[in-house]
């Protein structure tokens, strides 16, 4: 290992080979977004089928979520596994050894995203709200989306992840650097993506000189952390998956000597950074929608979590949204069902987040089984469910880019399901993929 590599590692860095289909390939087919979208939309996933058709796609390499409660869920793992194995064998793949990928990532009536794929050292990771790991989940981790998500990964020979991870990069030395030399770099790949996911290319970053210059900016961000609490790496999108990589990790590396826990490619996690202050990356919030209950029962355990509230009527959402408040002092949650909208200011909440005051009434409801909730991206999808006779739409303000990492550094993981990068769509979807036996 040189000694940019050895620099890059005690940052929880690995330069990755990473792997893409080989040319002629329809990588509009191959690429899809990630599982954990559209979960209460099994249209969407029938629909992407039908456009890959018999094509290679990561659609056969995946387990989209609003199928996880489907029956004898081994028979769908067995065939992504034998898939797998087939696209490797049939030499599907091309490797870029020893390389980075910058990607821009293009969609409608959004800025450019650029991004920078490494592999992240789960050695450095922890899940842990109070954690002070180099490498944190932002958000509240859900043990039991774990199980089944590990059930998938423990025997596959491939790994090709949705994860996007934030740097604190106010000056864009990391990624924005390199893409101003994007036509010094090897292009890639150049795809539209399907169902509305705009457009991606990616660019190896593989010379000795840009892999120094990622250290040194990588370095510099490590150097100006407080040393007491040093936070590199923010979990954004895919943390249950990032998770699951590490469960998988802490039971391979039982079996292993100290030596080849060092190099073992499962003790690494493909992921794409992200710089938390590009233009092209925006913060959405999470919102919810419950199933089998009223607003009235909703409002009724919101009162619980404050000292009183208001309720005002709306006449749409966008009333609902226009007043929708990301000030602590001022905490407000919209909702929604069959009869209209209406928006709710807690007064003195006990949380300092509006998602942790609704996460609790959440936790409450669900925990007798009848009441059942997701978690959705994008406001229209929310009001539409959330106005079906028996559901309640929940509707969360947007999160602070400024105060972000000083708040996960100050006051630990956020309430889960606190925030999105972007809509459904515009999610990262999977296209690279690496070894990991």
């Amino acid at each position: 290992m040189n000694s940019v590599d050895s620099r890059l590692l005690s940052l929880g860095v690995r330069v990755p080979d990473i792997m893409v289909p080989k040319e002629g390939t329809d990588l509009s087919k191959w690429a899809v977004v990630a599982c954990d979208q559209y979960t209460s939309q099994p249209e969407y996933w029938q629909s992407a089928a039908s456009y890959v058709g018999d094509s290679p796609s990561t659609l056969k390499l995946i387990y989209p979520e609003c199928y996880l409660e489907e029956p004898e869920p081994q028979k769908r793992i067995d065939e992504i596994n034998r898939t797998m194995d087939s696209y490797v064998d049939s030499g599907l793949f091309r490797t870029y050894e020893h390389s980075f990928f910058l990607v821009r990532r293009s969609c409608a009536h959004r800025k450019d995203r650029w991004g920078l794929i490494v592999a992240l050292d789960l050695e450095r990771y922890s899940w842990e709200k109070d954690s002070r790991s180099l490498i944190r989940a932002t958000e509240g981790t859900i043990l039991s989306r774990i199980p089944p998500r590990k059930a998938i990964r423990k025997d596959a020979v491939l790994e090709l992840p949705h994860i996007m991870v934030l740097i604190n990069d106010r000056k864009g030395a990391v990624i924005e650097a390199l893409a101003e030399k994007t036509e010094a770099l090897e292009q890639v790949y150049d795809t539209p993506l399907m169902a509305g996911g705009g457009q991606i290319t990616a660019w190896a970053v593989s010379s000795e000189d840009d892999i120094r210059g990622v250290a040194d900016a990588l370095q510099d961000l490590y150097d100006a952390l407080n040393p007491d609490n040093r936070l590199l790496f923010a979990m954004g999108d895919g943390n249950h998956s990032f998770a699951t990589a590490k469960s998988c990790w802490e039971d391979i590396r039982q079996n292993l000597s100290e030596e080849q826990r060092q190099s073992h490619p499962a003790r690494f996690c493909l992921v794409e950074l992200e710089n938390i202050f590009s233009p092209g990356l925006e913060f959405e919030p999470i919102h919810r929608v419950l199933f089998n209950t009223r607003t009235a029962d909703v409002v009724y355990e919101l009162s619980k979590e404050c000292s009183a509230y208001t309720m005002t009527a709306c006449d749409d959402l966008e009333g609902v949204l226009s007043g929708l408040a990301p000030d602590p002092e001022r905490q407000t949650i919209g909702l929604c069902d069959e009869n209209g909208f209406c928006l709710l200011e807690l007064e003195k909440p006990k949380s300092s987040l509006a998602a942790g005051s609704m996460q609790a009434v959440i936790d409450r409801m669900t925990s007798g089984g009848r009441v059942k909730v997701d978690y959705i991206h994008g406001t229209d999808v929310t009001s539409r469910l959330g106005q079906k006779p028996g559901n309640v739409g929940v509707f969360l303000p947007d999160v602070s880019k400024d105060t972000f990492f000083d708040s996960i550094v100050r006051d630990g993981a956020l309430p889960r399901k606190t925030f999105s990068m972007g809509e459904a769509q515009e999610k990262r979807y999977y296209m690279e993929a690496r070894r990991i036996r």
